[in-house]
């Protein structure tokens, strides 16, 4: 991951504190933690703690934790077709008028607001993802915090594809985005 300094904004509710930033962006002291082309240098007791730095409530928080590999200067120049940024635009505005519909009528504007009641009725689940939702969270220890923003993360990227349903895919992506939820030893 990529180190960050100086100001930045974030358009969100919570407020971080200035001195969370660096711990945010990298994933071991010496931030080569899951990067193929250098080696991590840190111990896994040292990776834990340097990872307790951040508080659990705060990482609750944050919706989606991704790590981002250090991407090869082939892949940066690989002329193949892509999806182009009009098209991912557009899915992004359909999934927005999906989510203005759904709460019309309410304070609530997008996924990311749903209280619990909007939860439980906008992101069920089928038996699979019951089961998948319970096996994550048993191995990653999650909070009820994290259940909640896997489930409205679901339930966005289900409205990115188009479907009506959060499927197992959906899922699992969203429990994807919960990296920093994972156990370092």
């Amino acid at each position: 991951m990529v180190a960050f300094r100086g100001e930045f904004r974030l358009r969100t509710s919570a407020v971080l504190h200035k001195n969370c930033r660096e711990r945010l962006t990298h994933p071991c002291p010496c931030g080569f933690l899951g990067d193929i082309s250098h080696t991590c240098s840190c111990t896994p007791i040292a990776i834990k703690r340097y990872r307790s730095r951040i508080s659990g409530p705060l990482l609750d928080r944050i919706d989606l934790h991704v790590e981002v590999p250090a991407v090869a200067y082939r892949d940066l120049s690989d002329s193949r077709e892509t999806e182009s940024s009009a098209a991912i635009a557009a899915r992004v505005t359909q999934a927005r008028n999906l989510q203005q519909e759904r709460f019309k009528g309410t304070k609530v504007h997008c996924n990311a607001q749903m209280n619990a009641r909007l939860i439980k009725k906008h992101c069920e689940l089928d038996q699979n993802g019951h089961r998948m939702l319970e096996l994550a969270g048993e191995k990653l220890g999650f909070s009820a915090r994290s259940y909640s923003r896997i489930l409205k993360v679901a339930r966005t990227i289900a409205d990115l594809a188009g479907s009506e349903a959060i499927r197992d895919q959906h899922l699992a992506e969203a429990i994807q985005y919960r990296s920093l939820d994972r156990k370092t030893s």
